[in-house]
């Protein structure tokens, strides 16, 4: 990856690699669940059971770093942390089929339409694995099968935990390969099945960004499959990137370059777009947002608010029926029922002084501020309150007011640019 942070750790769609497996493997119900990792990112997992591997001697010695943690469990599934693509099903079917073929062990086999450098899967006249033999250790025959190991596999524990035992290093740094722990089960008489993934996407590993980068257009287009088929309208899904903790309700329409990130909610007749970015925010019934907007974590807009072209929101609730049309900042804001927020308006909430905290504006009911408003925070705005242009707003204002007097226009004729001779 060529990158100071782990592999694994890089984020796809709102989460990190090794999250999605993580994601895959929960619904099967496994206990414990056990992520390896190394002593440098073993807090970086809160919630699940760390085994660390105190230095990288290869996945046979991972996997044996997790003995303890693992326990008493009569089965092994074992996953690779850099495969973001696996679902669920996948992963049930391959146990089941463990499961109901007696073997000591099962191996999660694909085949790709360019095998690259995996390992090959070689199997006997019954269909048994024989070997995984690595690329670089492969003959022309072995390399010319187009079966390829996923490094996914299921282990009964009383064949897993003695072939580990057994293992030594197959190379100079001194690693010890799961690949040749499942070889030693085969050398003891252990029979190894193969079950072969239907769609050989799920089982793609990533090494390089360009491969990340593969990864995520998948799962984004995964997603929004998903949401399209839940009664979403996604005008452009290559275009429209949704996080996979984003709520969608029906009806809603997401016109290209939007990004939904994060907790974002948006409910039924809802617009955005195009190009809105939207993190942590919740979005109202029937609520149009964009094009050019940024929802930034906090702003709830309520049922038929608006939240217009070149407008930043943040931490600020727009009340039902409320609109900020055009090129506004709120923040730390609340803006009531049927407000209008003029052109060019922004709240001041963060003070110079050192230590205070941010101060929140509240802006009544059916408030009309007119373009070029700025609110000092903290302040509050009545109830039928009106602005007039350009005002300054640095005191309460009661229900029912007018404030603001922007200086007198002074003409002074005959004083423009073209001079009489």
């Amino acid at each position: 990856m060529r990158s100071a942070v782990a592999k694994h750790l890089h984020p796809i769609l709102g989460r990190r690699m090794v999250d999605w497996v993580v994601a895959a493997a929960e619904p099967l119900g496994p206990d414990p669940l056990v992520v390896v990792a190394s002593p440098d990112s073993a807090d970086a997992f809160e919630g699940l059971r760390v085994a660390v591997q105190e230095r990288p001697l290869g996945t046979g010695d991972a996997v044996r770093s997790a003995r303890d943690a693992v326990g008493d469990a009569d089965e092994v599934l074992v996953l690779s942390g850099d495969t973001p693509l696996l679902t669920a099903e996948l992963l049930s079917s391959l146990v089941e089929t463990h499961r109901g073929s007696g073997t000591a062990a099962t191996v999660l086999s694909f085949v790709p339409d360019d095998i690259r450098s995996y390992g090959r899967v070689v199997r006997d006249g019954t269909g048994d694995l024989v070997a995984i033999v690595e690329a670089a250790d492969a003959s022309p025959e072995e390399l010319a099968i187009r079966e390829a190991n996923s490094s996914i596999y299921v282990f009964r524990a009383e064949a897993l935990w003695p072939a580990l035992d057994e293992l030594t290093p197959a190379n100079a740094q001194g690693e010890l390969y799961l690949t040749d722990a499942v070889r030693g089960v085969v050398a003891v008489g252990g029979r190894v099945g193969v079950f072969v993934a239907p769609d050989p996407d799920e089982t793609e590993g990533v090494n390089t960004r360009v491969e990340l980068a593969a990864a995520g257009a998948a799962l984004r287009e995964r997603i929004n499959r998903d949401h399209m088929l839940a009664g979403v309208t996604i005008v452009d899904p290559a275009s429209t990137w949704i996080d996979p903790t984003v709520m969608l309700e029906p009806d809603v329409v997401v016109h290209p370059f939007t990004v939904l990130r994060g907790t974002t909610s948006v409910a039924t007749g809802a617009e955005l777009g195009p190009h809105v970015v939207a993190i942590d925010a919740a979005i109202g019934a029937n609520a149009l947002v964009g094009p050019f907007c940024y929802l930034r974590p906090g702003t709830v807009l309520e049922v038929s608010a608006k939240a217009g072209t070149f407008v930043e929101l943040k931490n600020t609730v727009v009340g039902e029926g409320a609109k900020v049309p055009h090129l506004s900042y709120m923040g730390d804001a609340e803006i009531g029922d049927r407000t209008n927020i003029g052109a060019g308006s922004i709240t001041a909430n963060f003070p110079h002084e050192p230590g205070r905290p941010k101060g929140r504006t509240i802006i009544g009911r059916d408030v009309r501020v007119a373009v070029d408003t700025m609110f000092v925070a903290p302040v509050t705005v009545g109830d039928d309150a009106w602005t007039a242009a350009g005002t300054v707003v640095t005191d309460d204002v009661p229900d029912n007011a007018l404030v603001g007097f922007p200086p007198r226009q002074d003409v002074k004729e005959g004083r423009g640019g073209r001079r009489n001779d």
